[in-house]
């Protein structure tokens, strides 16, 4: 793990960024479509989401009226942060898929009354986001010692090293359910192998609930989400030189019971063929053909308590809310 030169913020606080160097190779974005696009439904990983467009049109989303994950998550961090950080009390904490850290902001606001003073960690792909966020946090809480961490956590965590002391994971906004259950197990395992008997993983995850509400949640009346999800192939055109009309591809988001997820498709409204010029080839999509773009798993407790145990973790505790919409879970390793 390369330490960048550190950069200062606004109150004088040094702020480092180290480079996590990737443990394995990820597939490149030509990789993905190729491989994607020969299944059956043809498919993209959500990762491709997040160019600025993508990110401002979520950050859009999660002040829907629909899009109640991020304030029931918020809500709960807020009410549960004092108890969960006088049970770690932690001497580091590092938050993987951080973005603007905005939520972690419950979590530092409960250190200083318990006499708490954690390093931060923020573990992101952007190295700008993961340095602004830096320097807003220490302009607010001045004791806050940052190290950015700039990365793909997917590629591996071995590059990951860290003063000794007791560890708190953070993985919030029920990215979890973005992994089908293998993903899930093998991600948390890995995470595991790094944990020392005394650390903790804070844990937000969806809970399942009446089908109509997880779909409205990603399918919003302003149509935010659709502009979200159809973005993605904005990325493919600029990245790979391709020519999809996003006119052509209906948004639809629907409730799969017996996988309980939601699944999140582009619907091709007519017959085409589109061309990819840095893959030298065109695909063809029917007239209703659709494209998988992201599942979003939900969990009941028993399901993710089984994932964590696979895992070999175990909760400790889990905050939910009266309507038992999400849960915020702290697990140790078991």
């Amino acid at each position: 793990m390369a330490a960048a030169p550190a950069n200062s913020n606004t109150v004088g606080v040094p702020i480092e960024i180290r480079e996590i160097v990737p443990s394995r190779r990820q597939p490149t974005l030509a990789e993905d479509v190729r491989a994607g696009f020969a299944e059956r439904p043809r498919s993209l990983p959500p990762k491709y989401f997040y160019d600025a467009r993508g990110s401002e049109l979520f950050d859009r989303i999660c002040d829907t009226p629909e899009y109640y994950q991020t304030r029931t998550e918020d809500a709960l961090l807020r009410e549960a942060a004092a108890e969960i950080l006088a049970a770690q009390r932690p001497d580091h904490i590092v938050e993987l898929g951080s973005g603007t850290s905005r939520k972690t902001r419950r979590l530092l606001d409960a250190c200083e009354p318990l006499s708490i003073t954690p390093r931060y960690w923020p573990f992101d792909v952007c190295q700008e986001v993961v340095e602004r966020a830096g320097r807003d946090l220490t302009a607010s809480y001045p004791w806050l010692p940052v190290t950015g961490l700039v990365g793909d956590y997917l590629a591996g965590l071995g590059g990951l090293e860290l003063p000794q002391g007791r560890c708190l994971y953070v993985f919030l906004g029920g990215t979890l359910g973005n992994f089908d259950t293998g993903e899930s197990v093998a991600f948390l395992s890995e995470l595991r192998e790094r944990m020392s008997e005394g650390d903790g993983l804070l844990l937000g995850v969806d809970r399942v609930k009446d089908p109509a509400v997880l779909e409205a949640a990603y399918d919003d009346a302003q149509g935010i989400t659709a502009a979200f999800n159809r973005n993605v192939l904005n990325v493919l055109n600029r990245e790979l030189g391709a020519d999809f009309p996003l006119e052509q591809f209906r948004h639809r988001a629907v409730y799969n019971a017996a996988e309980a997820r939601v699944e999140m498709y582009l619907v091709a409204q007519a017959a085409l063929e589109v061309p990819v010029e840095r893959l030298g080839r065109s695909y063809r999509f029917e007239a209703g053909e659709a494209l998988l773009t992201e599942i979003s798993r939900k969990f009941t407790v028993d399901t993710l308590e089984t994932e964590l145990r696979e895992a070999g973790l175990r909760v400790v505790t889990n905050h939910e809310p009266p309507d038992r919409y999400f849960s915020l879970v702290l697990a140790r390793p078991d």
